[in-house]
């Protein structure tokens, strides 16, 4: 349950054929939709970035652009494409449906059951893009097909320091924190990898990841089901909604707090302790790092 780089794995023909050129002409003006951002840095919970549609061919063109002659933002602005279901509310992201001329070029490591495969997410970004810190809760593999990128990883066991809004951190800057604004960050133990064209990292679920283009780059997430099929939410199409049984039990938690307002201040803090000590002693394990 670590995360680890695989390198010299067989990943296909598409680690030497994906070049810019290749790529606009394999699956030519299809329309996409990208995150467009004016900054590095893109943070979903401010929602720093526009929605913007690009025919594909025109999207690859400007993503591995350093300075735009055509933009929406500025001349210095990032592409990023998550590839997405024909109906994202309803579809999984799937390669070989979305992009199937470009599927025929790669092979995914067979490291899981086919009956447990869940998504296969086809990602392109501008160098010097940043993404989020953010868990998900399927375990996956993130293939950099093409360009280089730097990844951050956390543990789960971390999360206390992390400054969760739901699956996401608020720390955007891992590298040059505002302590005075999160002094626990610095309790967070770092993890940190490079990965060049053809690596392949595994990343478990829940282990928080940060990742930062330092090309312009293609990758590949294969994420799938290594819990039984049950355990997770028919209604999620990207593999980032909690277990059905997480997601009870944390509604159940928010009655147990509502339910505490009623006493008064001092018997609400000894409560709410009371109740802390009880999840770490039935919840908590002391079996790894």
């Amino acid at each position: 349950r670590k995360p680890v780089v695989l390198k010299g794995m067989d990943l296909g023909t598409c680690t030497t054929k994906w070049t810019v050129d290749y790529l606009s002409e394999a699956e030519g003006s299809k329309e996409v939709k990208i995150h467009v951002s004016a900054v590095p840095q893109m943070d979903f919970l401010s929602k720093n970035f526009v929605y913007r549609t690009l025919p594909f061919d025109v999207f690859v063109r400007r993503a591995a652009e350093v300075k735009h002659k055509e933009y929406f933002l500025s001349e210095d602005e990032k592409y990023y494409l998550r590839s997405v279901g024909e109906d994202a509310r309803k579809d999984i992201a799937d390669i070989r449906k979305q992009f199937p001329i470009l599927a025929e070029d790669v092979q995914l490591p067979e490291y899981f059951e086919k009956e447990q495969f869940f998504s296969s997410v086809f990602r392109i970004s501008s160098a010097g893009l940043q993404l989020w810190t953010h868990y998900d809760v399927m375990d996956n593999f993130l293939i950099q097909v093409t360009g280089k990128k730097r990844v951050v990883l956390y543990s789960p066991r971390d999360a206390p320091y992390l400054y969760l809004s739901g699956t996401k951190s608020e720390v955007l800057d891992v590298d040059n924190p505002d302590l005075e604004k999160y002094p626990l960050f610095v309790k967070a133990k770092r993890y940190q990898c490079f990965l060049e064209a053809g690596d392949v990292l595994f990343i478990p679920a829940l282990w928080f990841h940060n990742v930062i283009s330092e090309e312009f780059g293609v990758a590949l997430n294969v994420f799938w089901k290594h819990l039984p099929a049950e355990s997770y939410d028919k209604s999620d199409t990207y593999g980032n909604k909690d277990p059905t049984a997480a997601s009870r039990a944390i509604q159940i938690l928010d009655r147990a707090l509502k339910t505490l307002e009623e006493l008064p201040e001092e018997y609400r803090d000894f409560y709410a302790r009371r109740m802390v000590l009880r999840i770490q002693e039935k919840a908590y394990r002391n079996d790894y790092g």
